[in-house]
């Protein structure tokens, strides 16, 4: 069995920034421009009421980053919101590591940000469905136990 881990501890971590809004510093960054609300009325665990708050607070955006929480992301299918998750993560790590570097960033134009997130959003190719199969005929032979 696997150690417990925490599979987005870089979302997490943006997520508790005064500030977590995602800027648009490389291709990832990019993707999720104009694509992610922020909720910060957090009022506890997430039951009912909570979770029409959230609801509501996600307007038309396809992800939501829940302040001192995490990211919640969605898909069409379960392909899509495992991909957005595994590129949010990497797209809060190369920020966050940017942002440790004390340096300036190279924030992209709103233009070519929105243009790479439309891009991406409009790619003809189902890349999300082939990656997760390939993770999971990965997991099928490293770790056959996943299913159970």
């Amino acid at each position: 069995m696997s150690p417990s881990i925490n599979a987005s501890k870089y979302s997490t971590a943006l997520s508790t920034l005064k500030d977590p809004s995602l800027k648009p510093i490389d291709q990832n960054t990019m993707i999720f421009y104009n694509r992610v609300s922020v909720f910060r009325d957090f009022g506890g665990l997430g039951f009912e009421e909570e979770s029409l708050k959230m609801a509501n607070a996600l307007g038309n955006k396809q992800h939501m980053l829940l302040a001192n929480h995490g990211i919640i992301t969605t898909g069409e299918t379960v392909a899509d919101g495992f991909n957005s998750l595994y590129y949010f993560e990497k797209a809060a790590e190369t920020y966050l590591t940017a942002l440790s570097t004390n340096k300036e960033l190279n924030i992209v134009s709103h233009e070519i940000a929105e243009k790479t997130a439309q891009e991406t959003a409009d790619y003809p190719i189902d890349l999300a469905r082939l990656f997760l199969n390939q993770i999971r005929l990965i997991l099928d032979k490293e770790e056959p136990d996943y299913i159970n």
